[in-house]
């Protein structure tokens, strides 16, 4: 037989796998219909696709607007657009809080957890529903400043508008990006090539990283095409790309080790072998150094090869640090459960957005905290809407180590639930932005927790008397080193007196729209004299600020790097070059809508002091 025979049947056999292998995952709905079928591909039967706007936004992690007003806030996306197609800064627009890295080099930065995975990036996110349940064919997303922030677009089984929950809820990526940089801050319309599901959605996620960019994105809208009936894909495949393969079974391994952690890590029985190879010879010290590199759903697949490894992995040391926000989808119940064992010496915990809808049940998250809550130091639970007074307490009995509470946009519980945390007299670091604590808890809080060094009270609209909190502050919290009162609307000369007396080691203070603060009451010099620490201030949207605060913050702030005066317009060009002659360390100066300050002057500014970034914003 001719050799060339042999050669044919392997590739032929080869290209029959091929399509096996596509034909499977196009019943699972993990074709990318961008690379999957280049041509000759028709959806059948042909179904009418429709066109939604979003209904209703349902949930966020931030943004940079009030809860009380309309101007920059994440409910901006639903409905149809309102300022696409122009370009620039409009108040109609969902803008999230951050931007840039400059939030990452600053006093109140936080460490980043380790063994996160490389493909997970997100920052921010928003959850979006639209009225009829479709398979998608196209997400367009309307974005008008400064594109180019998401990173994900995720849909859900669940229909938010259903009166019966479903029994599982499940998320299926549509489409995924690391970070890139955008040319120019322009409108655009962003259609990213969308996978097929297996399922109708009317509930879309979009998640954001905006690390590269040089100002706030601006979103308007996001319009979600598709079908009523499932497309069925024809046969006809002209062509099919081989790195296709490979994503699709990188992702395979990630659900894979996923389920693993829910199924398992309860495995008792696990093959003999007469050795473990070249691993018998290592420290065991140097095996868990090397496995230290692993993500969590790495060291599940890998605790199933043998029991030399399963023993490594199960390890507690393992889990001294642990972020379970990448796998957020995931994370349930029967997750926590199997981790107890191994998490028993855990210092680090983060379960950020996880436990919505139902995957994490109060019992579910204070059988974990009672095992393994003791020796905790860290705790993040950012957007954990399962969170009530009753975990509260949990963490407050059970975490008597803990020294960091991150409770960002936990809006869900009650109000009188914060009372728990006052208990809690190590805490030095105390996230409450955007949750609903009110006065008396707070009052109660800063009176016990007397070793507070970062606070961020940014968009609690329940508290009543800023002033008298400032006071609590500069009586009691001596060691404050950051601290966020962005959108506060009842502060006022008297408490900012208060604090600047009682809080001088304050390194970053952030008074953004704070429009009870004037000038002329000399509440911004007396920050300059009494604050010379400060190394970030922001005082965002406050008409008042002029030339002598700006001349204070030059003469008395010589280690300021990030300071934002957008919107003033009392500021003038050479009071501006004293400061950035005076701060040689200054990196960022937002002097957006500053009236005084045109694009002439941001030129010679820059071209001066080419180290630092100065952003001047607009609007066409």
């Amino acid at each position: 037989m001719s050799p060339v025979f042999p050669m044919l049947t392997v590739l032929s056999m080869f290209y029959y796998m091929c399509l096996r292998r596509r034909a499977r995952t196009a019943t699972r709905g993990e074709m990318n219909s961008r690379r999957a079928i280049e041509s000759n591909t028709r959806a059948l039967p042909i179904n009418v696709e429709m066109v939604q706007y979003a209904k209703e936004v349902l949930d966020f992690s931030s943004h940079y607007g009030s809860e009380n007003s309309m101007s920059y806030t994440m409910w901006n996306l639903a409905g149809i657009p309102n300022v696409y197609p122009s370009s620039g800064d409009f108040t109609q627009t969902a803008v999230f809080r951050t931007y840039g890295t400059w939030w990452d080099r600053c006093p109140s930065a936080r460490l980043p957890f380790k063994r996160t995975p490389s493909t997970f990036c997100s920052q921010d996110y928003v959850e979006l529903a639209f009225e009829e349940p479709v398979y998608p064919t196209a997400v367009h997303i309307l974005e008008t400043y400064h594109p180019g922030a998401v990173v994900r677009i995720l849909a859900c089984s669940a229909n938010p508008y259903s009166q019966n929950p479903p029994a599982e809820v499940r998320w299926e990526i549509l489409w995924s990006e690391a970070p890139t940089k955008v040319n120019g801050p322009q409108a655009r319309q962003f259609t990213p090539c969308i996978k097929q599901i297996n399922f109708p959605t009317n509930l879309i996620r979009l998640e954001v990283n905006s690390s590269l960019l040089d100002y706030y994105t601006e979103l308007d809208a996001v319009v979600l095409h598709g079908v009523k009936e499932r497309p069925m894909l024809s046969l006809k495949t002209s062509m099919i790309d081989m790195n296709d393969i490979d994503e699709e079974e990188d992702e395979e391994k990630f659900a894979c080790g996923m389920d693993t952690l829910n199924k398992q890590f309860s495995i008792v029985t696990l093959r003999e072998w007469p050795t473990n190879g070249y691993f018998d010879k290592l420290p065991y010290e140097l095996i868990q150094l090397i496995l230290s590199h692993l993500t969590v759903p790495d060291l599940c697949r890998l605790a199933q090869t043998c029991k030399l490894l399963y023993q490594h992995c199960c390890d507690p040391l393992q889990y001294i640090h642990l972020s379970l926000q990448p796998y957020w989808a995931r994370i349930n119940d029967t997750s926590l459960e199997y981790l107890q064992s191994r998490c028993t010496l855990i210092q680090w915990l983060n379960l950020s957005w996880t436990g919505n809808r139902g995957a994490i049940s109060v019992s579910g998250f204070s059988r974990f905290l009672k095992v393994c809550g003791s020796e905790l130091v860290r705790l993040e639970l950012s957007c954990g809407h399962f969170l009530n007074e009753t975990c509260l307490e949990v963490i407050t009995e059970m975490c008597p180590n803990l020294q960091e509470l991150n409770l960002s946009s936990c809006d869900k519980i009650p109000p009188q639930a914060f009372n728990h945390i006052a208990k809690v007299g190590s805490l030095k670091r105390l996230i409450l932005y955007r949750t609903k604590v009110e006065q008396t808890a707070l009052l109660s809080i800063l009176n016990f927790c007397s070793e507070l060094q970062h606070l961020s009270l940014g968009s609690c609209v329940m508290i009543e008397d800023y002033d008298l909190i400032a006071s609590m502050m500069g009586a009691k919290c001596k060691k404050l080193r950051s601290l966020d009162l962005w959108r506060c609307k009842n502060i006022t000369e008297n408490g900012i007196a208060e604090l600047a007396s009682g809080c001088q080691l304050l390194e970053e203070l952030d008074l953004g729209w704070c429009p009870t603060l004037q000038s002329s009451t000399g509440c911004f010099t007396n920050l300059a004299r009494k604050l010379p620490n400060l190394q970030k201030l922001f005082l965002t949207a406050n008409r008042s600020v002029c030339d002598t605060d700006i001349e204070e913050l030059a003469a008395n702030c010589t280690h300021l790097r990030q300071l934002d005066i957008l919107g003033t317009r009392m500021v003038s060009p050479a009071s501006l070059r004293k400061l950035l002659e005076s701060c040689k360390d200054l990196s960022l100066l937002d002097v957006s809508f500053c009236s005084q300050i045109d694009n002439r002057v941001v030129l010679e500014l820059n071209a001066n002091f080419p180290n630092v970034f100065i952003k001047k914003s607009f609007t066409q």
